[in-house]
């Protein structure tokens, strides 16, 4: 399929300079934005979320970049809208569209905790930690009313399954009490992404993620739950939001965080184009030194995918923002991420599901999928 520029747009390009599309939210929820219900909705597309029995859940990477080997997302598509998410140019896999359809094109795998009860009863599964909501968020405003991430966690904790946890929103709230009974045993981690603490950055760079300040007030009450909680610093974007590196940080530590990381912007496929487009509309005046600067970590390309560099960049700036990253680290006694959260899961109280339903004839349980877009 070609795409078109008007094809790939997405709610924080050109199309949509105020942030939101869709004509009703599935159902109201504290982002910690102010509510826009009086906004001119016509001609913005509806969000569309299409049930898929899926046929595995289990993804497994061979990246050496990543501190996990096996992830679990629940859905296909995001609703945050993140113009930056690394994940968009999955959709072009669907004969979808990496901008809008990304955003407004869902597929949720209904059958996911099945599955996933399933596949922790295989004699071949050997327990590691899993990683929920890397590649699309798990927390999107659709799991308000489909409630799939909080069936896996229901079967997770069932089965004392050690799980790393990654969001933007914060609905993770909601599930507090399945993760302080897991944090109990160290079984979890959880950590929420931080990329800017401007607001007005913020809801046009990643328009239905909550609010800046709402993922820090998520950090306090699951740091108060006794969930241990991280921050990730991603993207850091050169000229956008590095400036905020440290105060991210800071505040995230005050919050009650107990670590941090970051990664730099990463540009694959089509989504170089798409954040381009994001540039030319909300920040013209500085796109050109934002994407020189990204030249400058890239060794002169727009996306390098090495392993090795490809989280943290090359070069002279690269070096700069790690130096600025280890200082702030070092003044918080905060951990690094990458090395802390997963590295502390006790996976030895794993115990397989008593209660296994039987496979169907479509669907394959047990065997990973082999999915390398991390």
């Amino acid at each position: 399929m070609k795409y078109t520029s008007e094809m790939i747009k997405g709610r924080g390009a050109v199309s949509n300079p105020q942030g939101r599309f869709e004509t009703q939210q599935l159902e109201a929820f504290d982002d910690g934005w102010p509510r826009d219900d009086d906004e001119d909705r016509e001609g913005r597309p509806s969000t569309i979320v299409t049930h898929e029995q899926a046929k595995t859940i289990l993804t497994r990477n061979r990246s050496p970049d990543l501190p996990f080997h096996v992830s679990l997302n629940p859905y296909r598509g995001c609703e945050h809208g993140c113009i930056y998410c690394f994940a968009r140019p999955t959709h072009s896999y669907l004969e979808l569209s990496p901008g809008l359809d990304f955003e407004t094109r869902l597929f949720a795998k209904v059958n996911a905790a099945e599955l996933l009860r399933r596949e922790l009863a295989a004699p071949g599964w050997q327990t590691e930690p899993i990683a929920l909501g890397v590649n699309t968020d798990a927390y999107q405003p659709c799991e308000k009313k489909l409630g799939i991430t909080r069936q896996l966690l229901e079967v997770l904790h069932e089965c004392r399954q050690a799980v790393g946890i990654i969001t933007k929103s914060a609905m993770i709230e909601r599930d507090m009490d399945l993760l302080a009974d897991m944090a109990s045993q160290n079984l979890v981690a959880t950590t929420i992404t931080i990329t800017t603490l401007d607001h007005d950055i913020a809801r046009t760079l990643e328009p239905r993620a909550a609010s800046p300040s709402r993922r820090l007030a998520t950090i306090e009450r699951l740091a108060r739950a006794g969930i241990p909680v991280g921050v990730n610093v991603a993207p850091v974007i050169p000229f956008v939001t590095d400036q905020d590196l440290e105060r991210i940080i800071q505040a995230a530590a005050d919050a009650g965080a107990s670590s941090a990381g970051y990664i730099i912007l990463r540009l694959p496929w089509e989504l170089n184009e798409l954040f381009q487009q994001w540039l030319q509309a909300h920040l013209p005046d500085r796109a050109e030194r934002v994407m020189n600067r990204i030249r400058d970590m890239r060794g002169g390309k727009e996306y390098d995918a090495t392993f090795g560099s490809r989280m943290r960049g090359e070069g002279l700036w690269a070096e700069l923002i790690a130096k600025r990253y280890a200082a702030i680290i070092a003044k918080t006694r905060l951990s690094e991420r990458r090395t802390a959260d997963f590295g502390r899961l006790d996976c030895s109280l794993f115990r397989r599901p008593t209660s296994v339903p039987a496979a169907r004839q479509s669907e394959n349980a047990g065997t990973p999928t082999q999915f390398d877009m991390f």
